[in-house]
């Protein structure tokens, strides 16, 4: 490898700080503007993604318009009073009280889509497993958020809205498939922890009860000609 190619500490940091530090933003975002140059940056990060087959599947809808905020608000409001009555005693409390959404305070919004037969029926790498052209568009969303980041936007991921009022607010056709909602924006400060996690609401589990040796579950590695 040649010293061009090869990342220098201080580059390799800043890759893992960026990890380290990306938020799941659902509040305080400034109502100062996305510069069209930084958004097209973050959507050639997404666009860079890597894809089974070289399919990129994707597709970007940017949103700013505040009346389809709106109405992404208001499905998201009826999805959430759903999901509400999912839980029970504590649990419902709790959940009710947590902050879900930025739709009407972020500058920007971005639906990320998969067009599921964009290269016909049989693709390079789909042949045994269909939904990778799923998973391939969530490799953009995550290079759109570490991207984001980077740029000290926020990010925040709403996915209790349901899928048909995506399409029907959106307009996007029946054969594509929306993935992900995003809001975008400059915030006041990005938290030190999740905010599920301040909340209560879950931990963080320890890396060392998810990584195994070899086959699922076995954690002490296999002896040396096993």
């Amino acid at each position: 490898m040649s010293r061009d190619e090869s990342f220098s500490p201080e580059e390799r940091a800043a890759i893992y700080r960026c990890i380290a530090e990306r938020r799941d933003v659902r509040r305080n975002f400034l109502p100062e503007p996305v510069p069209d140059a930084v958004l097209g940056r973050v959507l050639s990060a997404g666009h860079a993604a890597p894809s089974v087959g070289f399919l990129q599947p994707w597709n970007f809808i940017v949103i700013r318009a505040a009346a389809t905020k709106e109405a992404l608000h208001a499905a998201f409001i009826r999805a959430n009073a759903e999901a509400a009555a999912m839980f029970e005693d504590e649990r419902a409390t709790l959940y009710r009280s947590l902050k879900l959404e930025g739709l009407r305070e972020a500058p920007v919004l971005l639906c990320v889509t998969c067009e599921r037969g964009r290269a016909g029926p049989v693709v390079l790498g789909r042949t045994h497993q269909s939904e990778m052209d799923v998973y391939s568009t969530v490799c953009a969303v995550q290079n759109i958020w570490l991207a984001a980041r980077a740029e000290n936007l926020g990010v925040g991921w709403v996915s209790i809205l349901s899928l048909a009022d995506l399409h029907a607010i959106l307009a996007i056709p029946e054969h594509i498939v929306p993935i992900a909602l995003l809001c975008i924006g400059y915030v006041d400060h990005f938290e030190t922890t999740p905010d599920l996690e301040r909340a209560g609401w879950r931990k963080r589990l320890p890396l060392e009860e998810l990584v195994f040796e070899e086959e699922f579950g076995r954690r002490d590695p296999m002896p040396a000609g096993d």
